[in-house]
């Protein structure tokens, strides 16, 4: 685990500076615009090249060219920007995920395992169609989030998603079908692991016609595999 992180962190540092070149260029191009765009701007280019704990609260108010009374007139603290730059776009995607669950949990049972593999991909194409949109707030969740509530934003999705796995493996189950049982740490590995793949394609700033793609790959070669380990 220890070698995997070293090896993402040159990642990491690579698209933090990239982004924190593109927002010092915005700001020359665009240098009237409001108080709190400014603020904004700075601290998504502090936070991506720093990381949460690691930017200055200082650095931004003096970088965004206002003084600390002006920054507390928006937001109480550091975490509460952090907050206001992350938590609109976290709260839709995550939407977009539990609307997903709630249409097909709609659907009458004895339809799930036709329709379950519709429903999966089509949330995965509308969550990646967001988030590819919104890539910047991503990448602080996914790259710069450690210190904060968003730090296990992923984990939290990949919970939710077992646990609504267990409900079809329940469902189908009474229906006649005879899945496999399968090991927890397995199930977890495999759930994670798709979602850090779809997660990947922002991290490593993938185009989002190309991404698309790639997210149907990703789903059918899933798709794919859950078939062969649970014989269904």
């Amino acid at each position: 685990m220890a070698d995997s992180e070293e090896k993402r962190e040159p990642l990491k540092t690579q698209l933090r500076l990239g982004a924190a070149v593109g927002f010092v260029r915005e700001l020359a191009e665009f240098p009237n615009r409001s108080t709190l765009q400014k603020i904004h701007s700075i601290a998504l280019q502090e936070f991506l090249e720093r990381g949460f704990r690691g930017a200055s609260l200082r650095e931004i108010v003096k970088k965004a060219g206002v003084t600390t009374g002006a920054f507390y007139g928006y937001y109480k603290s550091k975490e509460e920007l952090f907050d206001a730059l992350v938590k609109p776009h976290a709260d839709h995607l995550r939407g977009i995920f539990d609307r997903t669950m709630e249409e097909f949990r709609a659907v009458p049972k004895s339809e799930w395992a036709r329709v379950m593999s519709d429903f999966s991909a089509r949330g995965m194409n509308e969550m990646f169609d967001y988030a590819s949109d919104y890539r910047d707030a991503f990448r602080l969740i996914l790259c710069s989030s450690e210190g904060t509530k968003f730090e296990n934003y992923i984990h939290e999705i990949t919970e939710a998603e077992i646990d609504m796995t267990h409900k079809f493996y329940e469902t189908i189950s009474a229906q006649g079908f005879r899945p496999r049982s399968l090991n927890p740490t397995l199930e977890h590995m495999l759930i994670s692991g798709m979602f850090s793949a779809f997660f990947e394609l922002l991290i490593h700033d993938i185009p989002k016609d190309e991404g698309k793609k790639c997210v149907k790959e990703l789903y059918d070669f899933y798709q794919s595999g859950w078939r062969g380990i649970l014989g269904v």
